[in-house]
């Protein structure tokens, strides 16, 4: 009888696998997937709002009319019929745009990550709001890129840092989500846009506009984005998303790019996924032509409104005193600040045993977080149940206080 040799150990992960965290937004939800508990922390469309029948017709019809084409494999640069729907959006909006400027993606967040493998290499400079979108931090850190933040204050980035960090640093690209931002649900004004084209221009870097939020507008006038500004036009990068303005479920997106770039992200998503579902994509170019997407999402904001007005409402007594928070315009986000020694992450398990949540902020900054900062988000529930979470937020922060 031969023994068997002694097994060696298999190699290790990838450095970046064992290095870049995993989402705390997406551990909160399943610690929150309990029905009795109200969860102001997912950034999740409201489901009893979406236009179930009408999506569920949409689907029929490209069955009944086209299964095998809807079927099948398809091309990587998405459905034609709804890149040129995209396409009119984008216009209607004040952005000339073509069908073929644009790539469709498994929503913004694969946008994001072919650009992260089209773009960058280990160590590149990248900058972002501070603070900023956590999945993209995650991106770019993947990607092995040296994350910076810039500077903010109530109306975003400041202009003045943003030209000294880039001439210091010499980034390959700026990370923005200029309207209702997550988490701060704040919009970038038009004139620090017009700065930010300005000092991509004079300097030499790609500006990547992520806007999933831009349709969600409640109160004042739209602001064109950065990627409308002749000094940015042949630099910048924008993201869209179908997520929060039709179903997240759906997974769809898109990314609007110069040509060169957005080959390279054709290529990396052929060697990702070959292509987004073509079932998918045929079903949301059927609906936008079926249905009236602009009416639904004028009760979606309508709704919206609603919801953010009675969070609003309901923060001066559920946080301690001397909290300040935001008024957004728009989007699904508010964002507060605790007083001086309140620590939201240290609290959030109170509040969980209260059966109400929150996102802590401190994951959404890229370096020297603000223990006292958190994210609330008012989408997902009534204006009436939304202001139960604030009582029950109000007890479990009073028996800290205590």
């Amino acid at each position: 009888m031969t023994s068997r040799p002694a097994a060696v150990d298999v190699p290790a992960l990838a450095q970046r696998a064992a290095t870049v965290e995993a989402s705390p937004v997406r551990e909160i939800l399943v610690l929150t997937a309990r029905p009795e508990v109200i969860s102001f922390a997912g950034g999740l469309p409201a489901p009893e709002l979406f236009d179930a029948a009408g999506i569920r017709a949409a689907y029929d019809r490209v069955l009944a009319d086209a299964p095998q084409r809807v079927l099948q494999y398809s091309t990587t640069e998405g459905d034609p019929d709804l890149r040129a729907a995209v396409a009119a959006r984008l216009c209607a909006r004040g952005l000339p745009t073509l069908p073929d400027d644009l790539l469709v993606t498994g929503g913004s967040q694969q946008g994001l990550t072919l650009l992260a493998t089209a773009l960058l290499e280990p160590g590149d400079v990248v900058l972002v709001e501070n603070p900023t979108y956590l999945a993209a931090l995650q991106s770019f850190r993947f990607a092995g890129a040296r994350v910076i933040p810039v500077p903010c204050d109530a109306e975003g980035v400041d202009h003045a840092a943003l030209t000294e960090l880039v001439q210091r640093e010499r980034p390959k690209l700026l990370y923005l989500v200029p309207n209702f931002q997550n988490p701060t649900g704040r919009t970038l004004p038009a004139a620090r846009r017009r700065a930010v084209a300005k000092v991509a221009e004079r300097h030499g870097l790609w500006i990547v506009e992520d806007d999933p939020y831009g349709e969600l507008r409640f109160d004042g006038d739209p602001v064109a984005p950065i990627a409308s500004y002749d000094a940015a036009a042949d630099r910048t990068v924008l993201l869209g998303s179908f997520s929060k303005i039709m179903a997240p479920g759906m997974r769809l997106g898109w990314l609007r790019a110069p040509a060169a770039l957005r080959r390279a992200c054709v290529i990396a998503k052929q060697a990702a996924d070959l292509h987004t579902s073509t079932v998918d994509q045929a079903a949301a170019a059927r609906y936008l032509v079926d249905a009236d997407l602009d009416a639904h999402l004028a009760r979606v904001r309508a709704a919206y409104r609603e919801r953010r007005d009675a969070l609003l409402a309901g923060l001066a007594d559920a946080l301690p005193p001397g909290s300040t928070w935001n008024r957004p315009d728009g989007g699904m986000f508010v964002w507060a600040t605790l007083p001086q020694g309140y620590d939201a992450t240290a609290l959030l398990p109170t509040a969980i045993s209260h059966d109400v949540a929150y996102v802590p902020g401190r994951p959404f900054f890229a370096t020297d977080p603000d223990a006292a900062t958190l994210r609330l988000s008012f989408t997902t529930y009534t204006p009436d149940r939304i202001g139960e979470g604030m009582r029950r937020l109000a007890k479990a922060l009073a028996t800290v206080a205590e």
